[in-house]
């Protein structure tokens, strides 16, 4: 049976090889320079090698020994940094958290004020990215996730829900308008401007409302909500695209439904996540608490201005792949 490594020699070890002395080693670890050498001499029992050339009361790295050191100062040089960052994070009292990029600057920035004004004594970081933390190798307190809600071994609670619909700018419907009265007929004919990252797609929208359209011949596609939004707005062609996330272009009115005909689709999307243990910290906690308060807010608005604007909902259902 392999023998675990100890760490505590491993740690001895490199020191001692770093700064060339024992007694120099001693000093950093804080512990007589008699401990060290016996710790050194049972690394090299257990190991069953030399690790230094012992002349004339110097020390030199074996071949053995050099290449450990050369594994051990990088493994401890990274655990270095590591209780580095997370003491700094510890110290200033900041939070740090990621989220999508559209969802940062289009949801969650414009309500950020709010919090900091009741923890004025809490710095934030948001990491406006796509990728998922790793919580193992990364200083971030929690996602604000974007997708099913299924992350094993990470804890999950629903914040915010999604409503998507078919929306353009009101120029660009007129313009639908003008070539047939029938919703389905003027979608066959639209542009589509295609968020691929989203979880509803047009080609599962339109599967769903039995919908045949002439295959793309120059398809426009975008990684970022936001981008399609933009380019909706601005009257090239049709989004299928969140309402969470054009809600203030919905309520000025510069993105409007393509038809009350067709529903918005209503399904859970936003997610706080992160593992168990960081809800131990109290500035997750208030956190979190601040995200269900403002997601209920939102809830009860965005509900309000889709019916304004003549629209139902439906909430998807399991014949939805790729939902739920």
């Amino acid at each position: 049976m392999p023998i675990s490594p100890n760490l505590n020699c491993l740690a001895y070890f490199e020191a001692v090889a770093r700064t060339g002395r024992v007694s120099l080693a001693a000093a950093e670890l804080g512990v007589s320079p008699a401990a060290v050498s016996q710790q050194l001499r049972q690394l090299e029992e257990q190991w069953g090698v030399r690790l230094f050339r012992r002349t004339d009361r110097k020390l030199t790295l074996t071949l053995d020994g050099e290449r450990l050191f050369q594994t051990t100062t990088a493994a401890f040089r990274m655990i270095r940094g590591a209780r580095a960052a997370v003491l700094r994070q510890r110290d200033s009292r900041q939070l740090s958290v990621r989220s999508s990029p559209s969802f940062a600057v289009r949801w969650l920035t414009p309500r950020l004020k709010g919090f900091l004004d009741a923890n004025p004594d809490w710095g934030v970081r948001v990491d406006a990215t796509p990728d998922f933390s790793d919580f193992e190798t990364e200083v971030i307190d929690l996602d604000l996730r974007y997708g099913s809600g299924s992350w094993e071994g990470l804890q999950t609670e629903m914040v915010v829900n999604d409503f998507v619909l078919p929306m353009c700018s009101p120029e660009y419907r007129d313009h639908l308008r003008g070539l047939s009265d029938d919703p389905a007929v003027q979608l066959g004919q639209a542009r589509l401007i295609h968020s691929v990252k989203a979880l509803y797609q047009w080609d599962l929208w339109l599967a769903v409302h039995g919908i045949d359209r002439p295959e793309e011949m120059a398809p426009l596609r975008f990684d970022r909500s936001s981008m399609a939004i933009q380019l909706a707005r601005d009257g090239a062609g049709l989004i299928l695209d969140s309402a969470t996330l054009a809600h203030e272009d919905l309520e000025r009115g510069t993105l409007v439904p393509l038809s009350p005909a067709f529903a918005v689709v209503e399904f859970p999307a936003y997610w706080i996540v992160c593992p168990p243990r960081h809800t131990n910290r109290r500035i997750v906690r208030l956190f979190s608490d601040w995200m269900r308060h403002e997601g209920q807010l939102y809830d009860t608005g965005i509900r309000a201005l889709l019916d304004g604007l003549g629209c139902r909902l439906r909430i998807a259902d399991e014949g939805e792949p790729g939902l739920l």
